[in-house]
């Protein structure tokens, strides 16, 4: 049997002829993978530290050929600080002694421009495990590096930022709230070191009611779902002292959008929430002023038309006293009447005392001495249940005030005392000199003064019943009880005499009321006997001139000086009373409201020194009106008056002529 070999031409038909392959045998193999490599420099070193071999990566990375390098020790790769310190050696004897040495540095190229480098030797032994060699592979880690200091230099900065940062505090939270990062600010505002609150749930910076009601909780789940959380509140520094917080909390999430932490920044804005509502104080306080400064102008006219009409009835029902038969049914109903109107003139006094327009006639007074005389009075206003105890140093300077509405004062400021003791108890009077050098709640210029005090063992106020004591017809005794003047009565006698009013006391342990009182520098002078005014029994039949805006008003006091036996004209105006003047020149008096139209009491009156007049002169006024510093010598008398007042000021303006006697030399 014949085998043929298969045909040339049936088998080139059937696979392209093959190129033979070039044989590389495995040395040459490995020579031309590493001459291949570019991005490393490969090459081997003898056993002393020459180099033996030299790769294209070599090339690029150091600058040196094949030719130039080969046979050179590599520590001309090493920097001259490292060649100094005897780093190559170093890198050599580890790599021998542990058969491998790696590390990072600073290396130099033959330019000697300087690159980075990645460097790992490895020791080449034998069969027999003798070291031949070292094969050390260099890679450029420049760039790297370079990306990896400015990310560095970018951290150390935002660190050095965050840490220099002393008026916030910023810090990091991880996802479940707890504290990650700590920077200076957040130390100066909370008190917390960082060792101290690295860990701890930022819980512990709110209040305990913020922390019941799930607030930083809420916070978390806002920030989580929105992106950001905003709001102001109170928070609690480590010594447990509150403050008023700004705060922003920020989600931070990962690539996936998954929340991995908060950033947290919280401002102390204490003293800007302070201030804001020092400023709506200021506010409210001004606007506050603004309305008892239009309410007291309102009450001011009030009182004056209210107390023309307390004069007008008060007048009228005391002359029908006096010509009614003496039947006692009619009589008691006049003296009530009477009664009612003293009330209102009283009322009229508060309301007066409120506004500051009262008048008040300011003298020495001795209060040992005033308090003393008031004891019956006050302790018939006081009842049985009230014991009264007054204590007062040996000597005591006098004060200047008006003694009249000191004494209304106490009487109003022991009736109050008596109304919070409805069970009895004890009310102290007593005064002592203190000196008055930025005292809290007074309002004094430094100096010595006299405090007055009423003091009781009664209810006691609370705090909001104290803020607003002083306030005009604010009272807590109920409807048609109280007019709520009492202690703005005493408020307005206290400051218009140089004084100031204080107020304290504690709900459930009594109260104590403070009228300081500037001490007077002279007391009054005594009355002399040979005093040239006539008592008002003494005064002869007079030509008077009555002038007053208010017809009411006028047929009053008209009608009273009448009954006193004098003859009277009366006018409406200032133009009116000069007519007058010129008819009867001779008058004996003229009496003369002050406030009225076109020309007031004080313009008439200088009218009438311009023409000559010598009458004498009482200016009447409803409450204190006239300007300061005018009208100081003039004998004024105020409304309402009654007959018996107006006797006495008639007998204080007017003095006899001398008599013919007199007129001559001896």
């Amino acid at each position: 049997m014949t085998v043929r070999n298969p045909s040339p031409t049936v088998a080139s038909q059937a696979d392209p002829p093959s190129k033979p392959r070039p044989q590389i045998d495995s040395e040459n193999r490995y020579r031309l993978l590493i001459e291949a490599i570019t991005d490393y420099a490969i090459y081997m070193l003898d056993a002393e530290g020459y180099v033996s071999s030299w790769n294209p990566g070599a090339e690029r990375f150091k600058g040196y050929q094949a030719e130039e390098i080969i046979g050179q020790h590599f520590s001309r790769f090493y920097t001259e600080q490292e060649r100094a310190k005897g780093v190559p050696e170093l890198a050599l004897a580890t790599a021998a002694s542990e058969g491998r040495y790696e590390l990072e540095g600073w290396r130099v190229r033959k330019d000697g421009s300087r690159f980075w480098a990645h460097v790992i030797i490895d020791a080449i032994r034998n069969s027999k495990g003798e070291l031949v060699g070292f094969a050390k592979i260099t890679r450029d880690l420049t760039e790297r590096r370079a990306t990896e200091e400015a990310l560095r230099r970018s951290e150390e900065q935002f660190r050095l930022l965050m840490e220099g940062v002393t008026d916030y505090a910023i810090y990091l939270l991880d996802s479940t709230g707890r504290v990650s990062s700590w920077n200076a600010g957040a130390q100066r505002i909370k008190g917390y070191e960082a060792r101290e609150i690295i860990g701890q749930h930022f819980s512990r910076f709110y209040t305990e009611e913020d922390r019941r009601a799930g607030l930083p909780q809420r916070s978390l789940a806002i920030a989580t779902r929105e992106g950001r959380f905003e709001m102001e509140g109170w928070r609690v520094r480590k010594d447990g002292a509150p403050f008023w917080a700004h705060v922003i909390i920020d989600a931070i999430r990962d690539d996936q959008g998954e929340v991995i932490g908060f950033a947290k920044v919280t401002r102390d804005i204490t003293e800007r929430q302070q201030a804001a509502r020092a400023l709506d104080e200021a506010r409210e306080a001004l606007f506050q002023a603004q309305k008892m400064e239009a309410v007291g102008q309102l009450t001011g006219g009030i009182a004056h038309d209210f107390n023309n009409l307390l004069m007008a009835i008060l007048g009228s029902l005391e002359l029908l006293r006096k010509r009614l038969p003496d039947d006692p049914a009619i009589t008691y109903l006049v003296d009530n009447a009477i009664q009612g109107a003293e009330r209102g003139a009283t009322l009229t006094q508060r309301m007066l005392a409120f506004a500051r327009r009262q008048e008040l006639k300011l003298d020495a007074v001795e209060v040992p001495a005033l308090v003393t005389g008031m004891i019956g009075i006050l302790e018939r206003s006081t009842g049985p249940l009230i014991r009264l105890h007054t204590s007062f140093p040996a000597s005591l300077p006098w004060v200047r005030t008006d003694p009249t509405q000191l004494e209304a004062a106490l009487l109003n400021l022991t009736l109050n005392a008596r109304d919070a003791m409805p069970n009895g108890g004890v009310i102290t009077i007593d005064a002592r000199v203190e000196e008055a050098a930025g005292e809290p709640g007074l309002d004094l210029a430094p100096g010595r003064y006299v405090r007055l005090r009423v003091v009781d063992s009664g209810e006691g106020m609370s705090e909001e019943t104290l803020a607003r004591a002083t306030e005009p017809f604010f009272t807590t005794k109920g409807v048609g009880k109280g007019t709520g003047l009492g202690l703005s009565m005493v408020h307005g006698l206290a400051q218009q005499s140089g004084g100031a009013l204080r107020l304290k006391s504690t709900q459930g342990h009594g109260a104590a009321v403070e009228i300081w009182l500037p001490i007077a520098l002279d007391r009054p002078q005594r009355a002399v006997a040979n005093d040239p005014s006539p008592a008002p029994g003494d005064i002869p039949p007079l030509k008077i001139l009555v002038v007053d805006d208010d017809e009411l008003v006028l047929i009053n006091t008209v009608a009273m000086l009448e009954d006193l036996g004098h003859s009277v004209l009366a006018a409406n105006s200032g133009q009116e009373a000069l007519a007058a003047l010129a008819e009867h020149p001779n008058l004996d008096l003229v009496l003369t409201d002050y406030a009225m139209p076109r020309m007031t009491g004080l313009q008439l009156i200088k009218r009438l020194h311009e023409r000559g007049a010598k009458a004498a002169v009482i200016l009447a006024t409803g409450y204190a009106e006239i300007p300061e510093g005018q009208a100081e010598n003039l004998p004024r008398i105020a409304k309402p008056f009654n007959q018996a007042t107006l006797a006495r000021a008639i007998a204080g303006a007017w003095r006899p002529p001398p008599a013919a006697s007199d007129k001559g030399g001896a």
